[in-house]
């Protein structure tokens, strides 16, 4: 039982990755660094705040809640210093690729300037009674770009195409680079299109499933399009693994179901529960990537990661869990 924080820890993951290290009774307590910020405009007519029903899944005596902005080095190094952590999950940075106005500088600062924050306030208290056991930082698939092949691995090429995936595989080199200078062993974990109960970030699958829940029509874009759905569970169990197994330590791995299913395939799931909801199907926008599926062999070979739950399965979770909050 140790400490391990988790910066944006009130986010989709880092909560749901508190909740799930409280219960296997890996963590004695839970630091959630978090800024309280949001990335989706509160006027939206679907929008719906989930951070409070997050809190509420947590046992209150094992989690401490600290408000800091990860691009504040002194507050960070504090917080370091103050509760000691052996483990600490990086999950802090923009939400998703696709939002309105985002810009070079603001992915630069979630995913370059707060992880070389993060490890210069580890690698600054070493020697001062801080063992840190793992550097677990949580990247994207978008670093790959147009995938040019059918099953991407982790060794394949790196070719990003937007400032999300630029500035994410940008923090990868630096994790990987700083961590091996400073003897700080590392993780770094690709996830792909995660979905589930309490996303509020407007993700596809997010937009898909309140569509069919408001009898609106669902606009996909392009016919034959895919996504390495991930169903946050499957997600966290990964992230848990990466963060525990010796044998994770300084590699990569893509934590994903392992199988990329097309947009329509999502869809035409969705109409088992809504029969009559409408679909259009819209040329691809040509600034996303084409993605597919992503091999999660290495993480099965290494860590024995086994992903449980399908598109068929989670959806039905995820409406399961909508209806109920209804």
């Amino acid at each position: 039982m140790k400490n391990i924080l988790i910066t944006g820890g009130l986010g989709f993951i880092g909560s749901t990755l508190a909740k799930k290290l409280i219960e296997k009774k890996i963590a004695k307590k839970c630091i959630l660094v978090d800024n309280f910020g949001g990335y989706i405009n509160p006027s939206h007519s679907n929008f719906f705040d989930y951070r409070k029903k997050r809190i509420e899944s947590l046992k209150k005596n094992k989690f401490i809640i600290e408000r800091l902005d990860t691009n504040n080095f002194k507050a960070l190094f504090n917080i370091v210093k103050k509760y000691k952590p052996s483990l600490i999950y990086h999950t802090a940075a923009l939400p998703l690729a696709k939002l309105k106005n985002v810009n070079a500088d603001e992915a630069k600062q979630g995913s370059v300037d707060s992880t070389i924050n993060l490890i210069d306030a580890v690698r600054m208290q070493k020697n001062k009674k801080i063992s840190l056991s793992r550097f677990v930082y949580i990247s994207s698939s978008m670093v790959y770009g147009d995938f040019k092949k059918k099953t991407v691995n982790e060794n394949d090429k790196k070719n990003p195409k937007e400032a999300y995936g630029i500035m994410k595989y940008s923090g990868e080199i630096i994790t990987k680079g700083l961590c091996k200078l400073y003897d700080i062993p590392f993780t770094i974990i690709r996830p792909s299109a995660v979905y589930g109960p309490t996303d509020m970030n407007r993700r596809v699958s997010q937009i898909f499933i309140e569509a069919a829940i408001n009898n609106k029509e669902i606009f996909v874009e392009g016919p034959n399009e895919k996504l390495d759905f991930t169903y946050i569970d499957d997600l966290v169990d990964g992230l848990i693994l990466a963060g525990t197994k010796s044998k994770a330590k300084n590699e990569t791995f893509n934590i994903t179901f392992g199988k990329g299913r097309k947009l329509i395939n999502f869809v035409n799931i969705l109409k088992k529960y809504y029969p009559k909801l409408k679909v259009k199907i819209k040329p691809k926008d040509s600034s996303k990537p084409s993605r597919g599926t992503l091999s999660i062999n290495k993480a099965k070979n290494l860590i024995g990661y086994k992903p449980k739950v399908s598109i068929e399965i989670g959806i039905r979770k995820y409406l399961t869990f909508l209806r109920n909050l209804n």
